[in-house]
């Protein structure tokens, strides 16, 4: 199974791997940096480089573990690589998965919306959330009330905590961990200080005062009582 350096080193743009499979344009690494789509955050992109050769990792995908697809011909099963992600791609990630956990505790405090889904981009990103219609003047008081906490510059950590004890002494609103399978037993939560604690696989900024200004672009209704709000950071 590939070692996932991106749950920990979420601020490193390189690292060292050895091929340990080959499958068509695919490649297994012992390690990697590179994240697999997943949780509505896109996969990372970048490049793998040995002898003299480089390679374009277009797509990242986890299934029994975690599959780089490369251009060209594949490095050869036991090679040496070094591995350089997106790094500008990653970052915008990381800045729009936090203010979306942060989207969704602002949401679940002022209008008990639960958040229902996401999805991630490099410039824009959306939430669905259970809610009938938010009208102009709630939009503004969302907006207003994440950048305040954007701006109280919030730590922002990840760590692991058994299973058991994450669902008998976390709010199970926020942390929605019954979504996740009863065979994952080790529990990965991101935790926005004062405010949030979720399950959560993803990369994340260090601190709020990473996001960026928040600003609400639109909305599409999904339904008598689900709402998509769309956002940018700037």
């Amino acid at each position: 199974m590939t070692e996932a350096l991106y749950l920990d080193a979420t601020g490193d743009e390189e690292f060292e791997a050895t091929v340990e499979r080959v499958a068509g344009d695919r490649v297994v690494l012992d390690r990697t940096l590179f994240y697999p789509d997943g949780g509505g955050q896109p996969c990372d992109t970048g490049v793998l480089e040995a002898n003299d050769e480089t390679w374009t990792v277009t797509d990242v995908r986890k299934k029994d573990t975690i599959y780089h697809t490369v251009d060209g011909t594949p490095p050869e099963e036991g090679t040496t690589v070094t591995g350089q992600i997106d790094w500008e791609r990653r970052y915008a990630h990381m800045q729009y998965h936090t203010a979306q956990h942060l989207l969704s505790a602002v949401l679940l405090d002022e209008y008990d919306a639960q958040t229902t889904g996401n999805q991630l981009y490099a410039d824009r990103a959306r939430i669905d959330c259970a809610y009938d219609r938010f009208s102009d003047e709630k939009f503004e008081h969302i907006e207003s009330a994440m950048n305040d906490r954007i701006e109280e510059g919030l730590d922002v950590s990840w760590y692991e905590m058994e299973r058991d004890e994450a669902e008998a002494t976390l709010d199970p609103e926020r942390t929605r961990i019954h979504l996740l399978p009863e065979s994952i037993r080790e529990i990965r939560i991101v935790e926005i200080e004062a405010y949030d604690r979720t399950a959560c696989a993803g990369t994340h900024v260090k601190n709020t005062d990473e996001i960026g200004e928040f600003r609400i672009t639109g909305r599409e209704t999904k339904g008598s009582d689900e709402e998509r709000l769309k956002f940018v950071l700037e």
